[in-house]
């Protein structure tokens, strides 16, 4: 099925979305209490408890459902609308802490109750713009749930709980974009700067490989992520704003191994200087990025640096390879 906005959507098709976006949310929420019965049993009867109701709000949804339209219900999923994120896979709990999970329930709470708001203003129905509404201020309800386990268990007060919670927003709307544009840009660009520097031997030509590189994968990168997700159901933020942040930070990615290829041609053994210089700044952009995601993605520092420092590596001597031959 083609991707639809969610004005597009028959109250038919809102329906069976809801109805499936509860039953997933259901198996989630239960997957996250199963990992925590035995360590933290506290939160695991609260999931429990969220669990019961996401079931409960899909059989409501579907009683309603099948008066209407019977017992059929569309194949219709979170994917198949712009604007939905696609939910975490949930065999990655596992590695996930109990903070982790509780930050996942709000992103979740908050992205139902957004849908729900926008749902009932556009169906016409009685009945289903009420059951809606009901069901978009008892999300909210679930978001300060979720929001009490911070609180038993890392024992913040309500301002530590606030700036836990802008924290967790800007991650979301700056931070996850302008990490995924530098990862793009420090490690795309590496094969066609690296193969022109060594193929042409000179600096002001890699130079210009090198600018049209980033400044292009910058801007397929901001397009990209601005079309992706309007934002309005998910809490990103503005499009235009992830992308810019996107394609920004996906041509400074780029441009910062570029740049030493400005050493003149004339200098002295020009060319090895500046390939030294990026070869230095490339490790060093490698490295900030391995940091940015251990200290945001909650991704540990040493499994990132590899992760990120061998594919910049791997990229880095295919373009040398690619260049020499």
């Amino acid at each position: 099925m083609a991707q639809k906005t969610l004005p597009e959507l028959t109250e038919r098709e809102v329906l069976a979305l809801a109805i499936a976006g509860e039953e997933e949310d259901s198996r989630i929420y239960q997957t996250f209490a199963d990992q925590l019965r035995d360590t933290y049993p506290h939160s695991a009867e609260m999931f429990d408890a969220m669990a019961e109701e996401e079931r409960g709000h899909r059989a409501m949804l579907y009683n309603l459902y099948r008066e209407r339209f019977g017992e059929h219900l569309p194949p219709i999923r979170r994917e198949d609308v712009k604007g939905f994120l696609k939910r975490r896979p949930v065999w990655l709990s596992q590695a996930m802490s109990v903070d982790r999970m509780r930050q996942e329930a709000e992103v979740m709470e908050v992205q139902a109750a957004r849908f729900y708001d926008k749902a009932a203003t556009q169906t016409l129905d009685v009945s289903v713009r009420e059951l809606l509404t009901r069901l978009a201020d008892i999300e909210r309800g679930h978001e300060r749930r979720a929001g009490a386990l911070a609180e038993t268990h890392l024992r913040g007060d309500a301002a530590a709980e606030e700036e836990a919670t802008k924290r967790r927003m800007f991650v979301l709307q700056y931070i996850q974009p302008g990490l995924a544009g530098l990862m793009d840009g420090s490690v795309s660009t590496l094969a066609p700067l690296f193969a022109a520097a060594f193929a042409t031997q000179s600096n002001w030509e890699t130079f210009l490989v090198g600018l049209a590189a980033s400044i292009g994968a910058g801007i397929s990168m901001g397009f990209a992520e601005a079309l992706s997700d309007d934002g309005s159901l998910t809490g990103r933020g503005a499009p235009w704003i992830r992308g810019f942040v996107t394609g920004l930070m996906t041509t400074v990615g780029g441009i910062g191994h570029t740049l030493p290829y400005l050493v003149p041609d004339a200098w002295p053994n020009a060319f090895m200087i500046a390939t030294s210089i990026a070869g230095v700044i490339v490790l060093v952009e490698l490295w900030a990025i391995a940091w940015i995601r251990a200290r945001y993605m909650d991704t540990p520092f040493l499994q990132a640096a590899f992760q990120v420092v061998l594919g910049g590596v791997l990229v880095f001597l295919a373009g040398i390879l690619i260049g020499s031959a």
